[in-house]
Formats: structure tokens, C-alpha cells, sequence
């Protein structure tokens, strides 16, 4: 990645965050509340909204944790496409540097690297970055039981939504494996 390419994504990451004002001092309790109530079982439906594969349809089913003693999550599950699955995973912790995680198997293998984010309330917006590709993640919680995601990338100087999926909750309501 060039510096200036590196660069337009730092500012562009910048701006996202901008809209999502906090403090380092909150970051892990707003971090902490939002990743448990991620915590659960969801399923819902998705769709490649950009790209070679624009217009694809995708159902997912995901069950989603959280570590002990620790402030993050990982969503664990798959989607398909047809009579194709897809293992599919995420982990975002928030620690000293901030958030980190993968998504897949991370960079160095075929998915990507969470390498920064902001969470405020309902809404958490993660930095994603493979090689030349950098991006976004947002996650929006609607209130127990529903949750949008949209996955864009930089393309040029412009942020271009990707994937969307739509989740909705299907186990009995917000399970919290946080350890005190």
C-alpha cells in the first residue's frame, strides 16, 4: 500500500470514527455492553451489492460469543449460496492498541484484518485492511433482536458498500459469556 493510499485510508477511517464521538476511558465499558449483546444466535439474509458478483444472494447463520475476561466477540457461523456453504468467522478485541481482530483467517491467509474501530451505543465501525484494500465494517444493533452489517472498501478516493446482511435474533434473547 502506498503512503498516500495509506494515508486516504487513515482519513477516511478518521472520518468515519468522527461521527461516533469517545473516550478511551468508556471505549472498553461501550465496547463491552455493545459486543454483549451480540452474544446469541442470529440468522438472516445477505446480498454482493457491488463488485463481480453483484446481485448475489446469501443466507448466514451465526453464533456469536464473547471472551472471558476480555472486551470483544467472535461470530461464528456460515453462509450460503445455493447449495455452497461458506465457514465464516470474526473476532474483534479491544485491548491497549485499540481494536484489533480477523476476519476469516486474517490478512496472511484469504480474509482480512481488523486494525482499528469505534463503538458508540448501537453502532460499532471497524478499520479492515488486506494488502492494497482497505475498508470498513459496520454493525447496526436494532434493538435485541435485529443487526445490520455492511462491509465496504475503498475504491479510488470513495468509501462503496459491498455486502450488506440483514440478522435477526433467533435464540431467546441477549446471552453474555463475560466472565467478571
Amino acid at each position: 500500500m502506498s503512503a498516500a493510499s495509506r494515508s486516504l485510508a487513515l482519513l477516511s477511517l478518521a472520518a468515519l470514527m468522527s461521527a461516533y464521538p469517545w473516550s478511551v476511558a468508556t471505549a472498553s465499558e461501550t465496547g463491552r455492553q455493545f459486543f454483549e449483546r451480540v452474544a446469541g444466535k442470529w440468522s438472516g439474509s445477505g446480498e454482493i451489492v457491488a463488485g463481480k458478483y453483484k446481485g448475489t444472494k446469501f443466507v448466514c447463520s451465526f453464533a456469536g460469543s464473547t471472551p472471558a475476561g476480555k472486551t470483544g466477540m467472535t461470530l461464528d457461523g456460515d453462509c450460503r449460496v445455493g447449495v455452497f456453504n461458506q465457514q465464516m468467522s470474526a473476532t474483534v478485541e479491544h485491548g491497549h492498541a485499540g481494536f484489533r481482530g480477523t476476519f476469516l483467517d486474517g490478512a496472511k491467509g484469504k480474509g482480512l484484518d481488523v486494525v482499528g474501530g469505534a463503538i458508540e451505543r448501537e453502532t460499532a465501525v471497524f478499520a479492515i485492511h488486506r494488502n492494497a484494500l482497505t475498508g470498513a465494517m459496520r454493525a447496526q444493533l436494532s434493538g435485541q433482536d435485529k443487526m445490520n452489517i455492511t462491509i465496504s472498501v475503498h475504491v479510488d478516493e470513495e468509501l462503496v458498500p459491498v455486502i450488506g446482511v440483514a440478522l435477526k435474533r433467533v435464540d431467546q434473547g441477549t446471552v453474555s459469556a463475560i466472565a467478571d
